[in-house]
């Protein structure tokens, strides 16, 4: 497959509209009703759920994409994207570096995976540095705690 068929990650960060998700909603929903939901409507729903900045859309996108990597061998490279960008979205880098690590794995050169295994670690280092930072601010108050009984101590 030709690596122009999905957009880079830096597209993937648009959400839809809400008209346009609702028109996946409702094919899904129907289909759902009707006792089955084709492997499309159900990739086609989770895709606009991952793509919504709403937490609790992705964590139901992601899910679906779960269901269909294991349940569709045929599906899981398309699958692979999605779920690392629903994960990188939420926030949970391991997961979002491992299935992007598995497209890259299967595709070297594909663009998409590329750009957003840079996202995923600008956000990796981004989080370290917070984290140094609370870290480094927590050493100097407790340092200033410290010194702040020592001198009562002493008096």
């Amino acid at each position: 497959m030709a690596n122009t068929e999905l957009p880079y990650a830096a597209d993937a960060e648009v959400s839809l509209s809400y008209d346009e998700l609702e028109v996946l909603r409702l094919q899904y929903e129907k289909e759902l009703s009707q006792a089955h939901v084709t492997v499309q409507t159900k990739f086609n729903f989770a895709w606009g759920l991952v793509k919504s900045p709403m937490r609790e859309h992705q964590v139901e996108g992601v899910r679906l994409l779960q269901d269909i990597y294991r349940t569709q061998a045929n599906r899981r490279r398309e699958c692979l994207y999605y779920l690392a960008l629903g994960y990188y979205k939420m926030g949970n880098f391991e997961d979002a570096k491992r299935f992007n690590a598995l497209l890259l794995d299967r595709e070297p050169s594909n663009l998409q995976a590329q750009s957003l295994s840079s996202l995923i670690d600008r956000s990796v280092a981004r989080e370290g540095y917070i984290g140094m930072a609370l870290v480094g601010g927590a050493a100097a108050v407790g340092t200033l705690l410290l010194a702040g009984l020592i001198r009562r101590a002493r008096k």
